[in-house]
């Protein structure tokens, strides 16, 4: 039986498109991510090197950029957030059935424009309905590594056989089940998380 569900953030609760930044940085004229982006990427999603390191980067890479123009661009993924899953994430809080828990890939400039763009009283609201909300620049831990699974399974005394763990990356899910999670690869625009109860209830 599931006591504990870890969801992650984008895409199964705030909407993505996942081409956009790319898609901006190309008109920036930045092709593709060299084997150094894609390392400084991930230390910056890991929280080892700060915004502005992060951020400097990359103008240096591309001077003919500006730094706003850079930071649009890798925000522009970020899209709308749903009301019908605050609701259900508001009530499945309040029904207190579940231990609930937020496991997300972001980083500092993600997140700071999450709030200014939700205000932080909707944000704070949203946030206050899980009992930990692990973003991996915090914990400095980043999925697919089963590390990160681990430590949220250890630092909540959870058991893998009763908790399930919602992502829209195969690969995040693939790595969490390999630990005895229980997943759900939720199909951004074909699925949505406030139909679990619907599409996991074998397992509720």
């Amino acid at each position: 039986m599931i006591k504990n569900i870890i969801f992650d953030y984008g895409d199964i609760f705030i909407n993505l498109d996942k081409a956009a930044t790319n898609r901006e940085l190309h008109k920036l004229g930045i092709d593709d991510f060299t084997p150094e982006m894609i390392a400084i990427n991930q230390a910056y999603e890991k929280g080892l090197i700060s915004t502005e390191e992060f951020v400097n980067f990359y103008h240096e890479q591309f001077p003919n950029t500006t730094k706003e123009a850079l930071i649009d661009a890798w925000n522009a993924i970020l899209l709308d957030f749903p009301k019908h899953r605050m609701e259900f994430i508001k009530q499945l809080a309040k029904d207190n059935k579940y231990r609930l828990f937020i496991l997300s890939n972001t980083n500092d400039l993600h997140i700071s424009w999450i709030q200014e763009d939700w205000g932080m009283e909707l944000y704070t609201e949203f946030k206050n309905c899980f009992e930990q909300f692990y973003l991996s620049h915090e914990i400095h831990f980043r999925k697919p590594d089963a590390a990160i699974y681990e430590f949220v399974l250890n630092e909540n005394k959870l058991k893998a056989e009763e908790t399930i763990f919602i992502d829209d990356t195969t690969e995040n899910t693939e790595s969490a089940a390999t630990l005895g999670i229980h997943v759900w690869n939720l199909i951004p625009g074909f699925e949505d998380i406030v139909d679990l109860f619907t599409h996991k209830k074998s397992l509720f």
